[in-house]
């Protein structure tokens, strides 16, 4: 009498990881995770390594947990792995303000973003 296995979130030639409570801004955020989308890994990580954008780091962070989840947990072979997938969501915004002038209250709106990257294994044809 035990409870059913969960189905898989992901197909069976893909894996996934979640990244949550990024300090950025969802627009800030989607501009490095398009750079990345439909890219071969080891590409991928090469234009995370030498990205100028500060978020950057934490997109590849994101990204060599997904490689990984393929490899240990799903038997992937790493060399054929693509960034089927990068999509970015919103979370909370921490709401701050400093006083203005004339007794107005000026908002600073601090967001937070999450990110979930897929890659899916593609049999290469030679």
């Amino acid at each position: 009498m035990s409870k059913e296995k969960n189905p898989r979130r992901v197909a069976d030639n893909e894996a996934m990881a979640k990244s949550r409570m990024l300090r950025t801004s969802p627009q800030k955020l989607n501009l490095v995770a398009a750079m990345i989308r439909g890219k071969k890994v080891e590409k991928a990580l090469a234009d995370l390594t030498f990205s100028k954008k500060r978020i950057a780091e934490d997109v590849k962070k994101c990204l060599q947990s997904a490689i990984a989840n393929a490899e240990n947990n799903h038997g992937l072979d790493v060399d054929g792995l693509v960034v089927a997938e990068a999509w970015v969501g919103k979370n909370l915004v921490m709401k701050r303000g400093r006083p203005r002038a004339r007794g107005r209250f000026g908002k600073i709106m601090k967001p937070f973003s999450e990110l979930t990257i897929k890659v899916r294994q593609v049999e290469e044809s030679a």
